[in-house]
């Protein structure tokens, strides 16, 4: 039976290599593309400049779909006395590291998808745009679907499923709490939260679009499962972390290879937002979860700098080292021999 998914996206495979900012830039796109699944670029840290070229440079290295994702959450206004705060809770942390804390950047980190982005997605017309946290308002919605492109969005619920159903998306990635990075949670708490084998067949039962598993999907097995319940694709992206092609760096490398990653938590500290990453001495002195953060993006304005500093020492305890739960199971490679690897489960 012909797959509903490879027929809406025009890729071979049933797979979304998961776009992963930080981690990876077209390269990894363009090996995905290669090996027949669907590759991603993530654009939420890039200019409107380096995203024209991003995409063309895929264009120029392969004649295959791609999409292209993008953060749909609203901006918040920057409240100067919680930045001061936090900043001031993390001050010991600054003195061991030798930063001066009066110059930190003032940037927004992470951009929510605007005029700019729009404007690039109707002149160049990639086959396939994603969003997490949600969708942009109806008239940036509207100007993608006029382009023809094929529209993914996250859910993190059955009614997060359902709401994107009703704007229009052509498909949705049902994200499991197993799931590494941000969460795409956008119309939900936390407590909401539910794995992807409980997730992915309750909204495949109430849903009629393609829908995409997302969250622990490892490895042959558990793309198997995913497909046994009803997934009509998935979505990998801890699994290429250790990819030859991924800019995962030595680090994150290291930390995926130790029995530290069998250790994963949701964290708010790096940017504000909840994220799956392996806890490391950031995360564990001061609680996973903090109420003081600032939203985000805007936490990363003070994260950053003990990220940076502390690297430059040769340790990853103030880094944002994010993986699924299913992290020791991610092996070193090509992409495209991780991605057949997978695959096979789900074709079987």
């Amino acid at each position: 039976m012909p797959n509903r998914l490879t027929q809406l996206l025009g890729c071979r495979l049933p797979v979304i290599q998961a776009p992963m900012a930080g981690v990876q830039n077209s390269r990894l796109t363009i090996a995905a593309c290669r090996a027949g699944a669907l590759g991603s670029l993530p654009a939420a840290m890039l200019s409107p400049e380096q995203l024209h070229a991003e995409i063309l440079a895929i264009r120029a290295a392969v004649d295959a779909p791609f999409n292209v994702n993008f953060f749909a959450h609203r901006q918040p206004e920057t409240d100067t006395d919680k930045m001061q705060q936090w900043l001031a809770k993390l001050a010991p942390y600054y003195r061991e590291l030798g930063i001066d804390a009066d110059n930190i950047a003032q940037g927004n980190g992470r951009q929510p998808f605007g005029a700019a982005q729009a404007e690039i997605i109707a002149e160049l017309k990639p086959a396939v745009v994603s969003f997490h946290f949600g969708l942009p308002e109806a008239g940036l919605l509207q100007q993608v679907k006029q382009s023809g492109t094929k529209i993914l969005a996250s859910a993190t619920t059955v009614d997060e499923a359902r709401w994107l159903a009703e704007k229009g998306v052509d498909a949705v990635i049902a994200q499991g709490l197993e799931a590494g990075g941000h969460r795409s949670m956008f119309r939900s708490q936390v407590h909401e939260q539910v794995g992807t084998f409980a997730l992915l067949p309750q909204i495949r039962a109430a849903l009629n679009v393609p829908v995409i598993a997302a969250g622990g999907i490892s490895n042959a097995a558990t793309a198997h499962a995913a497909q046994t319940l009803g997934a009509d694709g998935i979505q990998i992206g801890t699994a290429l972390l250790l990819a030859d092609e991924a800019d995962t760096s030595p680090l994150h490398r290291t930390a995926l290879q130790n029995p530290c990653a069998q250790t994963t938590a949701l964290t708010n500290l790096f940017s504000g937002g909840l994220a799956r990453g392996i806890v490391n001495r950031f995360m564990r002195e001061n609680g996973c979860i903090h109420p003081d953060v600032p939203p985000f993006p805007l936490a990363q304005n003070v994260s950053a700098p003990l990220r940076s500093a502390a690297e430059k020492q040769g340790s990853d305890e103030f880094s944002p080292l994010w993986a699924g739960q299913n992290a020791p199971l991610a092996r070193s490679g090509s992409a495209a021999d991780i991605i057949m690897e997978t695959a096979s489960g789900f074709m079987a």
